[in-house]
């Protein structure tokens, strides 16, 4: 369970690259399009900031009840 958790992680640094990417590329071309992957962006470096987190606590209460 915890390794598919780390994958999905990556999944949304992933979208957040590939985000950056086309913001670059459609900047001057689309602007409209752009913001759209801006707001992708930040809301998959946000999701990749709270899986990391929760993935992590999950982590640590697991090792806790093992040692209890």
């Amino acid at each position: 369970m915890i390794k598919i958790l780390k994958y999905t992680e990556y999944l949304y640094l992933i979208v957040a690259f590939f985000s950056l990417y086309r913001i670059f590329t459609d900047w001057n071309v689309d602007r409209n399009n752009a913001y759209l992957f801006v707001f992708f962006a930040i809301v998959s470096a946000g999701m990749f900031v709270f899986r990391r987190n929760y993935r992590k606590k999950f982590e640590q209460r697991q090792q806790d009840n093992k040692s209890n």
